[in-house]
């Protein structure tokens, strides 16, 4: 029995239990891998906005014992510590474009282990700067630009995959829940930073160096165990076209003990048919590939500039440098605002205002699910972006003025924020990126994309460098955060006013989609 394409890993349980997983199985497991392989991507981006207050003190702080960090620690240390922003987020939007073609041209499990074991050195090297003594900005800048490098072969890669496994019936809502990796990441790395942080404040290194190691850990599951294609655990491609065509049968003289060529299901099974959603498969009739030449010859990965030519992909990457700039503006200030706002009467630690923060990723993994539901339900993704971002608007305006009145009115209102800003965002970056990546002018090429989400998605970090980076510098030069949240209600407006070409062509559509 041939089992080449399969990693290590399992390949070794494939052995280990004598006969190959079911489709379900392996959905479930690439479903899993992604989701963890992610959710490390995300976490080990959050120290830096934990540990921001602990390298740049305000003065009562430095009353109280709080040392600093040079070349943090001075009266221009907020813009200092926005530049180290900018240089991770322009470093991952440039990387990202080279990404997705390198990705779809090679082994994306071994493209994505390089990519998480690279990125968790160059998170732990930030935290190690604390141990070495360095003081020195260019080392902070350059680390955090290599991290960016890194972190950019994420996520073309795991959407990429995610496309290959799953066709289009409910893939808003799969890749919605897929989607809470974000979310769940961001949680994990603001808890591990915290925690780090309650155990000496001082010691801010070690929330890079603890979320650094635990990414490169989960290097090492995907290389063993990330299935990338269906084909290459001899099952259909749910897209058919080339891939589907090159899948035959193996020779009818296979025995029981033998594994020849899977065949589609139909509808009840959903391994040669539509593979939107998690079905089962039912082994016991079906084989696998005896012999490496049933697999399929998988087609030419698709050109930077056919991915360009697809309807949508231009659009859809403008509304996500909008809709990124705010994320991601939340994703690298909140904990640092929260910690200098007055709530209830009270102001916050670092380590509270960092747990606190997670309750807008929690949000997050709401407005991702729902957006994803809705979407699917009326098959409107452009009218469910659109309308999550415009409502995102006086939903920021009331945290920004009411947040701060009382605990309870944070809560929700910061809850309330993280469902409606990504929302739209987890779409983009998931559903809409998989159906232009798989799109019918494609003829059922799916090699397509890692290039189609690295061109959305590297559109929508120059966003998310620019926002980190304006947040700095305004809040530094204003002293004013209210001139920050202008930014994000303008960010939020364009990001709406562009997909509304889209919008009024589903609303022409929306009584045949209701059919």
């Amino acid at each position: 029995m041939d089992r080449t394409r399969l990693p290590s890993g399992m390949n070794r349980l494939v052995t280990s239990r004598g006969k190959h997983l079911t489709a379900h199985q392996y959905r479930f497991s690439v479903l899993a891998v992604t989701f963890l392989s992610y959710m490390m991507y995300h976490a080990s981006r959050k120290p830096p906005s934990i540990v921001k207050s602990v390298l740049n003190p305000t003065a009562e702080q430095r009353a109280n014992g709080a040392p600093g960090w040079a070349p943090f620690d001075g009266p221009d240390g907020n813009h200092l510590l926005g530049q180290t922003d900018v240089a991770f987020l322009a470093a991952y939007s440039v990387g990202m474009f080279f990404s997705g073609h390198i990705g779809d041209s090679m082994d994306l499990r071994v493209f994505l282990t390089y990519g998480m074991v690279g990125s968790g050195v160059f998170v732990c090297l930030f935290g190690l700067g604390q141990y070495w003594n360095i003081h020195n900005l260019y080392y902070y800048v350059f680390v955090q630009v290599c991290a960016g490098v890194f972190q950019s072969t994420g996520w073309p890669s795991v959407v990429s995959v995610m496309g290959n496994w799953f066709g289009k019936s409910k893939r808003g809502l799969i890749m919605g829940v897929w989607n809470a990796h974000t979310s769940v990441g961001n949680i994990l790395g603001s808890l591990v930073s915290a925690a780090m942080l309650k155990r000496g404040g001082d010691g801010w290194g070690n929330a890079f160096v603890v979320n650094g190691v635990l990414t490169i850990a989960c290097g090492w599951l995907v290389h063993n165990f990330l299935v990338v294609a269906p084909e290459d655990a001899g099952l259909p491609s749910p897209h058919g076209g080339e891939q589907h065509e090159t899948l035959v049968s193996s020779s009818s003289g296979n025995s029981g003990g033998e594994l020849g060529v899977l065949e589609p299901e139909g509808r009840d099974g959903n391994v040669g048919g539509d593979v939107g959603s998690i079905g089962s498969a039912t082994s016991k009739t079906q084989k696998y590939p005896h012999s490496p030449k049933t697999f399929a010859k998988k087609p030419p990965a698709a050109g930077f500039k056919a991915a360009l030519k697809i309807p949508g992909v231009v659009t859809f990457s403008l509304c996500l440098f909008f809709t990124k700039l705010v994320a991601y503006t939340f994703l690298y200030w909140l904990p640092f605002y929260i910690e200098r706002t007055e709530i209830g009467g009270v102001y916050l630690t670092p380590a509270q205002a960092g747990r606190l923060s997670t309750l807008f990723d929690i949000g997050g993994v709401a407005g991702g699910i729902l957006a994803g539901y809705i979407s699917d339900k009326f098959n409107a993704r452009s009218m469910t972006s659109a309308g999550f971002v415009y409502l995102s608007i006086p939903v920021l305006y009331c945290y920004r003025e009411y947040g701060s009145s009382s605990m309870t009115a944070n809560v929700l209102l910061m809850m309330l924020a993280g469902v409606l800003v990504n929302g739209p965002y987890a779409l983009i970056t998931t559903a809409v990126s998989a159906d232009l990546g798989t799109h019918e002018s494609l003829k059922g090429n799916a090699r397509a994309l890692a290039t189609v989400t690295a061109i959305i998605d590297g559109t929508g970090s120059i966003g998310a460098a620019i926002g980190p980076m304006l947040t700095g510098y305004i809040s530094s030069h204003t002293n004013d955060w209210n001139n920050v949240f202008f930014m994000l209600y303008a960010a939020d407006l364009v990001a709406g006013l562009l997909l509304m070409k889209l919008v009024m062509k589903e609303i022409r559509n929306t009584p045949t989609t209701l059919k």
